[in-house]
């Protein structure tokens, strides 16, 4: 196994000298802030993060802030970044640390583990960069330059072989310097150590590193169970009347839980019936497919333009057989909780 104190000295250096240093979440020990970071870089790309971090530090700069908006606040804030689950647990977490811990996130691992959509290496983050507490990381940028530099051929889709690793990664913690040692892996993950081409000749650890040493790096981190892709496919009914678009609060549950979207027909026959004796006319407008982490969702919108002079009776009736939804100026709509597809329709 590596000597441990010459691979996170080596890390350390690295990251001191050639990290990265100007990440608005860096340099705080705030927990709030270095809280949020970690949940919305969590499958999702740095540069991506940056304009969504900073929106919803002004909107709400306080753990407080966040725990007294709404869910429809908050998804709005979100709406682009997908992984919405994440932002429904950012708020309950909120919620908790506002009602049961006065407002001040725990200062343990252990316990910030406790709160909701918080697990085990968001909290060893926050406890390293806010609290200096040392414990280790293990996301996925993490795995795969621990499992390389390690040669760990173990099949992380096994729960023992997860644990083997976590407790290797312990075993790498330097004595001092865990902020910019938890940096430093985070940062080599991030830019050199990549999933495809990984820049090894720059890398700091190189000649410790197995994978290097045997051109395996494309093995590693090894998890055989494979995500089965399911395909779906529904018409989308963009209705609008007087300058509104009529949306619907999709379940608490599955794809795109809690967010406004639009109505659905699992077919253009069921679509074509039950829209039959309506007033106004269709435009069909182009399909697309949606990729979804565990879908491919092939949806084709028709834009549905009720005439102006349609009584509130008759477009209430038309719109009857999806209760939870209502109608929304274009405005409205843009500042509520979407799905990036639909945003984008919405502004075409």
């Amino acid at each position: 196994m590596t000597p441990p104190v010459a691979f996170s000295a080596q890390l350390i250096e690295w990251q001191q000298q050639h990290g990265r240093h100007g990440l608005p979440w860096q340099h705080t020990r705030d927990p709030y802030r270095v809280w949020l970071s970690e949940i919305m870089l969590q499958q999702t790309q740095v540069t991506t993060v940056l304009a969504y971090y900073d929106r919803f530090l002004q909107r709400f700069p306080d753990v407080a802030a966040l725990a007294a908006a709404t869910q429809d606040e908050v998804l709005g804030l979100w709406s682009g970044l997908g992984y919405y689950s994440r932002a429904r647990n950012l708020h309950r977490c909120a919620q908790v640390v506002v009602a049961e811990h006065g407002g001040q996130f725990p200062r343990s691992s252990e316990h910030l583990q406790s709160l909701p959509g918080i697990g085990r290496s968001t909290a060893a983050a926050v406890a390293a960069f806010c609290f200096g507490e040392r414990v280790a990381i293990l996301d996925g940028n993490v795995k795969r330059v621990l499992t390389r530099v390690l040669g760990f051929d173990g099949d992380l889709a096994e729960a023992a072989q997860e644990r083997a690793l976590w407790a290797q990664a312990t075993a790498l913690l330097p004595d001092d310097g865990i902020e910019p040692y938890t940096q430093g892996l985070m940062d080599l993950g991030a830019t050199l150590c990549s999933t495809r081409a990984p820049q090894c000749l720059l890398c700091p650890v190189r000649e410790r590193c197995v994978a290097a040493a045997t051109q395996t790096q494309a093995r590693f981190p090894v998890k055989t169970r494979k995500l089965k892709r399911g395909k779906r496919e529904h018409v989308w009914l963009w209705l609008r009347w007087r300058d509104r678009v009529w949306l619907v609060q999709r379940p608490d549950r599955g794809v795109w839980a809690g967010l406004w979207s639009l109505p659905e027909f699992d077919t253009a026959t069921d679509f074509e019936r039950h829209c039959a004796a309506w007033p106004g006319r269709a435009d069909t407008l182009t399909s697309f497919t949606h990729v979804l982490t565990h879908l491919d969702w092939t949806l084709h919108p028709v834009r549905w333009e009720l005439p102006p002079n349609v009584d509130g009776t008759t477009a209430g009736g038309i719109v009857a057989a999806w209760p939870t939804g209502r109608w929304f100026t274009q405005d409205e709509a843009l500042a509520a909780g979407l799905p990036a597809p639909l945003r984008k329709l919405l502004l075409s």
